[in-house]
């Protein structure tokens, strides 16, 4: 038997998400409801239910094989981060191009999430032997080849809010791009819809409604022109996989380097696409991240967009 007081972090979810988590796909969810049912597992010893919400201080007795149990600790990599913003909830890194986020198909430890979990298990701030649960997350993402602002979340409230943050809108993502050919307007907004080719792992963007495609809007203003290319900062109004790069390609102008979207530009080596700035909104005053209502974190502040895309 093993017993598990539940601490801060493991809090304010369902009896058998928590046991998910920390099992870490150890253990079939087929068999993880029949212990439950065949009560081997108890929460402040009674018989507990899957949707069971654990609170701080609860205690469960569980009646399973140590087999099951995942190996707390994680495999360290170097990290090298460009932070632009850090307290003790949450973490802003400029992340590099052609650092994946998260673990890809290829297995490369040398992720941004890995060298995060490294960097704060170096600073004391991240224990995996205390923890059951919660492992430090990231809340936004980008692909590999872009590069730019990519927050996480050091605690499970801090998580839970700026994901709450993120998916009611209440933060402004902005670009630059450097896109091939000669935009004439000045600023506008594109919409369509916009769906992914799973097999493919590219997106379309239609102007008409499409059987599983999503709707979307773009934003743009122009900030610089040559005779091939434009310069702009653009404006995730909607936020979904590709859809910069998506968008402008379904315009005929894909961006200066994006070989997978049209791109015969040769002149970067990744797609020329940097997410400059995260502006914070009013809407979540009584909340944890309270503090940041009404900031704005900008790359752009000492960074000088033509020594970035020439142009």
């Amino acid at each position: 038997m093993r017993t598990i007081v539940i601490n801060k972090n493991d809090a304010n979810q369902r009896v058998d998400k928590f046991l998910g988590k920390l099992f870490r796909s150890k253990m079939p969810k087929s068999l993880l409801y029949k212990y439950i049912r065949k009560k081997r597992v108890k929460l402040n010893g009674s018989r507990c239910a899957p949707e069971d919400i654990l609170s701080e201080g609860d205690v469960l007795n569980l009646y399973i094989n140590d087999e099951f149990f995942a190996d707390k600790d994680i495999e360290e990599t170097p990290f090298n981060l460009d932070i632009i913003y850090e307290d003790e909830n949450i973490i802003l890194i400029d992340k590099p191009t052609g650092l994946v986020v998260h673990a890809d198909s290829r297995g490369s430890k040398n992720t941004l999430i890995n060298q995060i979990l490294s960097y704060l298990k170096d600073k004391g701030e991240y224990l995996p032997q205390k923890e059951n649960s919660f492992t430090p997350a990231l809340c936004n993402r980008i692909d590999k080849n872009t590069r730019g602002i990519v927050i996480a979340a050091k605690n499970a409230q801090a998580l839970r809010c700026m994901n709450n943050i993120i998916k009611h809108h209440m933060v402004k993502k902005k670009y630059l791009a450097l896109c091939e050919g000669v935009i004439k307007q000045d600023r506008g907004v594109l919409k369509g819809y916009l769906y992914k080719d799973s097999k493919q792992n590219k997106a379309y963007v239609s102007k008409l409604p499409k059987e599983g495609a999503k709707y979307v809007e773009t934003a743009y203003e122009v900030i610089g022109r040559r005779a091939s290319s434009t310069a702009l900062q653009v404006e995730l109004i909607t936020g979904r996989t590709h859809q910069i790069r998506a968008h402008f390609a379904s315009i005929g102008h894909p961006l200066v380097g994006d070989k997978k979207y049209g791109s015969k530009n040769s002149q970067f080596k990744y797609q020329a696409l940097y997410a400059t700035s995260l502006e914070f909104l009013d809407g979540f005053e009584d909340t944890l991240l309270s503090y940041l209502s009404g900031k704005t974190f900008s790359i752009l502040d000492s960074l000088n967009p033509d020594e970035l895309f020439p142009y």
